[in-house]
């Protein structure tokens, strides 16, 4: 087809998709293009003018654009359809779908991911760890008579591992939940990278209770680990802490 931007003379036989960037195609005026910035890029118009005036954005960088464009609907196009067949073959795990997505960091498909790699099922799997050790998500300390041996995970389902590890990621973004809690509590000693795998792991063992007893996921709160802590070993960390800031520290219950 051939596509005219509107008050410009430049034509261009091609497949030009709409929007925005159909005026990077088929214009070349610096004024209309400066004035398809968008949030904060608008306050700088004047130099957006400055530079596409200089540039050297030809009409063969026009047509590979173009192609570039349309491939991408076609990518998009397609990943609509499979996400459509996606839908179909899932429709019959809605339910488990759905309480599986309300785990912190789980989205909806994270939990298509987990059903189809797992299943529903979860009478061939004993216990949690079983589950675990068949992902490859056990990671933790291999001591034995003294000797350490390598924590890490051994290799399991790849696309499990893959996704729950993302999604111990997610965690960390998450407000007020148990699992940020976690991550962060491993993240500080461990660094980031464990930090998510042992929350995979903590996921992955949350999902195999709520798919073998119809159970629905309860928050324990991001103070969980406060709360478990003992009171009189959490008294001696915060005085160790406001000593090594040289205040001198006396403490008296208060009166009931």
């Amino acid at each position: 087809m051939t596509w005219r931007h509107p008050g410009a003379g430049h034509l261009l036989d091609a497949a030009v998709p709409r929007g925005p960037v159909a005026y990077l195609i088929g214009s070349r005026d610096p004024e209309v293009l400066a004035e398809l910035a968008v949030r904060t890029l608008r306050t700088k118009r004047a130099e957006l003018r400055e530079a596409l005036a200089a540039s050297r954005f030809r009409a063969h960088h026009a047509l590979m654009l173009a192609e570039h464009l349309a491939h991408i609907d076609h990518l998009d196009a397609a990943i609509t359809r499979l996400d459509h067949q996606v839908d179909v073959l899932m429709a019959p795990f809605a339910t488990q779908r759905d309480r599986l997505d309300t785990i912190p960091g789980v989205g909806k498909r994270a939990a298509e991911v987990m059903i189809a790699e797992i299943g529903v099922d979860m009478e061939r799997f004993p216990t949690p760890g079983h589950l675990a050790s068949w992902a490859g998500m056990c990671p933790g300390n291999n001591e034995s008579a003294g000797k350490h041996f390598s924590g890490r995970t051994r290799k399991g389902d790849p696309w499990l591992s893959g996704v729950l590890t993302e999604c111990g990621w997610a965690t960390s973004h998450t407000n007020n939940t148990y699992l940020r809690a976690q991550y962060w509590q491993i993240a500080r000693r461990r660094g980031k990278e464990k930090a998510a795998v042992a929350v995979g792991h903590s996921i992955l063992v949350i999902a195999w209770h709520l798919l073998h007893g119809d159970d629905v996921y309860r928050e324990l709160g991001v103070d969980y680990f406060e709360r478990r802590r003992d009171p009189a070993a959490q008294q001696h960390r915060l005085i160790r802490q406001l000593e090594a800031l040289g205040l001198k520290v006396t403490v008296e219950p208060i009166a009931a």
